[in-house]
């Protein structure tokens, strides 16, 4: 397919889907890399609590807290 067709497709609205592979897709700066961290017991146990009532892991709240941490130092520095 040209590009100009499959251009008028997305640009119509069509499911241009099926001519995308995304097996291989990557966000630019989402690359991921394994690190550990050790937290006190204690800590270990709120977060596990608060992943059991959000229906989460713990390594979900962790990158998003972390997340929205690193966000407001972020905005807060600009």
């Amino acid at each position: 397919m040209k590009a100009e067709k499959f251009d008028k497709m997305f640009d119509e609205g069509q499911d241009i889907s099926e001519f995308l592979d995304i097996s291989k897709a990557q966000r630019p700066g989402e690359k991921q890399k394994h690190v550990n961290v050790d937290f006190p017991v204690w800590m270990i146990q709120s977060l596990d609590r608060e992943a059991r009532r959000l229906g989460v892991t713990r390594q979900s709240i962790n990158k998003v807290w972390i997340a929205e941490r690193l966000k407001e130092n972020q905005a807060s520095s600009s």
